[in-house]
């Protein structure tokens, strides 16, 4: 075989292979060379193992849904051939089990003899991450990522059942792709080999061995006569193996879940598992065909929202996802099958806050490639990111005509195709929207006096732990605890700034990040913790909801939202529009934080309405400590008068003469613009409210009155405002894309 440079794999801080910080791609724009050809083969091998009955492994829960996220994405946005893809998971038939063997083989049959000069090629592996004893560690090397005498490896689905590692270790894999003929290479890794176990309601992707002394573990001797075999077919010394890792001179890019020393999770959402990078990753590629380095810029505030990871590219990230560069329309769901006049649907576009709210009557609008509505579906059930919808309507001249025609030639439709393309146009915010805190087992005897108390505030809902691996199968949002010795101690190790109290009463997040300014004095007892919490309670319930009205890339109207220092005013900082504004105005592309917005300098934001019509215009800004402030509007009356903002007029919001908007602390903070067609302002009133209380105790260290069914009523308000109907707040409101549109972007201060 022909000698080929490749990617760093051994020993460095990437997840569970641990590649390297420094650039393993070489300088240029090769994979130019590749989108000048026109039809390049995409191969795609694709392992997800949830490790069930084996009894010296941890099990997982969300392993295979990354692979059914993945190859829908690449059969149905990239064009994939679903030939071309292998499915090793363990919910295939015995040829297809992700033991060590059939991925060895699969990898060599699948990708190695097939690729071609070229061609695209996609590894995805989300599973258990460990680490083995290297029989020959790298010596004397200026890579400092080679520090120790361990070697990264992949754990396949049949470790340790004979009671010895089976472990694909980074040096077998830095040789299989070697052997690739071509330099079009992503590689994906969900995985870690940091912590192990669980994290508060999630589980960690590193092997938990019981039949093994942690870092003792050596690799087994197949795997050293395989990577001798794979070494001689290539002409590789061993000298030379060494040098070519430790030179980091590669091809090809990599996307990781988590950096050495941070843990990759297996989480919850909804009614389903996933890893969080996996469905944050493909989520985003739904909606944009980007550059890595955009796509990764985005995503890591919201991974990081749901545990500590930082998501990592390692290669030239200025080229698009997986070498492909066609721009393509954003695409909510697709159509994946059609049984008489039903169609299957895969809901892999939805935005994870707001899932939920696509159940029976939510509506989809089937587009063709340029964006023009062609019928309506209207969903019928939905499990997970799978549904079931009806076609309603069909484009007939100028306008949607009701009907399911399924035969004839009347309209743009005769019947539905799987690979159709679906926007969003309406959802369904269920009436009884709650706020789920888990109760933890720290709790101990007062656990049944925090259900009564939390049960006194509307829309609050205690969720009791359960046993086994998950505590709350049922998804809650915040976690109340008291801290533990144990736990502080392991904060500490990680570094973690302004600790609380051990045996001090606050909130978690369901991944157990602390959330700031919620733990009391070790002496509280559990009421007066609830008591002092409500403000913070109804002002995350009321966050919840307009998160879940989240759409910039399905809503009809035509607004950017911008974000500049004062004393730049023509650097935008940040920048996020609608699919629709992005559309219509080249200039109006998204721009993602490069950097952190620096502490003590005024900033400001830009809202422009480019719509015909008049809108009423609000925004909100969220810290890391959960605290909400309406920065706009500014005052309490008139509150619909200066919310509205004129037909291609901007909006300036942060003007030092009327509003200083300055950061104070660091640490991640989210700006959400809602941009409706009808007044909101009792809503609006209600936030206000909300925010002010809030502010009451945190600048003064006492617990404002406060009314119990605030958060119901404010929510009842918005969903009476951003539907359009006044039906009373037992009614689930159907927001529609036509009315509404609801931005957000995170950032990181200091």
């Amino acid at each position: 075989m022909k000698r080929r440079h490749f990617l760093q794999f051994a020993s460095s801080t990437l997840a569970t292979l641990g590649l390297s910080h420094y650039n393993i791609f070489e300088k240029g724009n090769r994979y130019a060379q590749v989108l000048a050809q026109n039809t390049p083969r995409k191969l795609a091998l694709l392992v997800g193992i949830n490790y069930p009955n084996n009894p010296n492994v941890n099990s997982l829960n969300g392993c295979v849904t990354d692979v059914d996220l993945q190859q829908q994405l690449l059969i149905h946005r990239f064009g994939f051939q679903q030939s071309d893809i292998l499915r090793l998971t363990t919910n295939e038939s015995a040829q297809k089990q992700p033991t060590r063997n059939n991925i060895l083989t699969a990898f060599e049959e699948h990708l190695i003899k097939q690729a071609k000069p070229g061609d695209v090629v996609v590894f995805h592996f989300s599973g258990h991450g460990y680490r083995l004893l290297d029989p020959n560690p790298i010596q004397n090397c200026s890579n400092q990522q080679f520090n120790d005498d361990y070697n990264s490896t992949l754990v396949p689905m049949d470790d340790t059942l004979n009671g010895s590692p089976q472990d694909i270790m980074g040096r077998t894999l830095f040789l299989l792709m070697s052997a690739l003929k071509t330099e079009n290479v992503t590689v994906v890794l969900d995985s870690c080999f940091s912590g192990g176990g669980t994290r508060g309601n999630y589980l960690v992707r590193s092997a938990i061995r019981n039949n093994i002394e942690i870092n003792t573990a050596k690799p087994s001797q197949q795997e050293i006569e395989y990577q001798k075999r794979i070494s001689e077919q290539l002409e590789i010394s061993e000298t030379e193996l060494a040098r070519r890792r430790c030179a980091s001179v590669a091809s090809g890019v990599v996307l990781a879940a988590a950096q050495r020393d941070e843990e990759a999770l297996d989480a919850p959402f909804g009614d389903f598992h996933a890893g969080a990078f996996t469905y944050m990753m493909t989520q985003y590629l739904w909606q944009e065909t980007d550059s890595v380095r955009n796509m990764i810029t985005n995503i890591t505030p919201k991974v990081r929202d749901v545990g500590r990871n930082t998501p990592f590219a390692d290669g030239n990230q200025n080229q698009p996802v997986y070498f492909l560069d066609k721009k393509l329309l954003s695409t909510d769901a697709v159509i994946t099958g059609v049984r008489e006049n039903q169609a299957n649907l895969w809901l892999g576009g939805l935005d994870n806050r707001s899932l939920e709210t696509f159940n029976r009557g939510a509506t989809f609008s089937v587009v063709n490639e340029t964006g023009q509505i062609q019928g309506k579906l209207k969903l019928e059930s939905r499990k997970g990111l799978k549904a079931t919808a009806k076609l309603v309507e069909i484009e007939s001249g100028n306008s949607l005509k009701p009907g399911i025609p399924l035969q004839g030639t009347r309209g743009n439709i005769t019947s539905l195709k799987s690979g159709m393309r679906l926007q969003e146009s309406s959802r369904m915010i269920p009436a009884d929207l709650n706020l789920n805190i888990g109760l933890d087992s720290s709790l101990t005897s007062e656990i049944n006096s925090a259900k009564q108390k939390l049960s006194e505030i509307n829309r609050i809902k205690a969720v009791l732990p359960q046993s086994g691996n998950i505590p709350y199968p049922e998804a809650v949002q915040f976690i109340l605890s008291r801290m533990t010795k144990e736990y502080l101690q392991t904060l500490k190790q990680q570094k973690v700034e302004n600790l609380p109290e051990v045996n001090s009463i606050g909130l978690f997040t369901e991944g157990l990040q602390i959330i700031p300014q919620s733990f009391g004095a070790k002496s509280e007892s559990i009421n007066a913790a609830i008591n002092r919490l409500q403000p913070k309670l109804i002002s995350f319930l009321a966050t919840r909801l307009v998160e879940m009205t989240l759409n910039p890339n399905s809503s009809q109207l035509d607004v950017e939202v911008s974000m500049n220092l004062v004393e730049q005013p023509n650097q935008p900082f940040a920048r996020i529009s609608t699919f629709k504004a992005r559309n219509n105005r080249p200039d109006s592309k998204q721009i993602y934080p490069q950097k952190n917005l620096p502490l003590n300098k005024l900033f400001q934001f830009r809202v422009k309405n480019n719509s015909p019509d008049n809108l009423y215009v609000a925004t909100l800004v969220i810290d890391s400590a959960g605290s909400l402030a309406v920065v706009f509007p500014y005052q309490w009356t008139d509150l619909n008068e200066q919310m509205l903002l004129a037909s291609n007029d901007t909006l300036i919001i942060g003007e030092p003469q009327k509003l200083k908007l300055k950061a104070k602390d660091k640490g991640f903070a989210e700006v959400l613009v809602i941009a409706s067609r009808s007044p909101f302002d009792k809503a609006v009133y209600g936030l206000k409210r909300i925010a002010q209380e809030l502010k009451i105790q945190e600048r003064k260290k006492e617990i404002p009155p406060i009314d119990r069914t605030r958060g119901s009523e404010v929510i009842g308000d918005l969903l009476n405002s951003l539907s359009g109907k006044r039906s009373g707040n037992n009614v689930t409101a159907e927001v529609k894309t036509s009315n509404i549109a609801t931005l957000s972007f995170s950032f990181e201060v200091g």
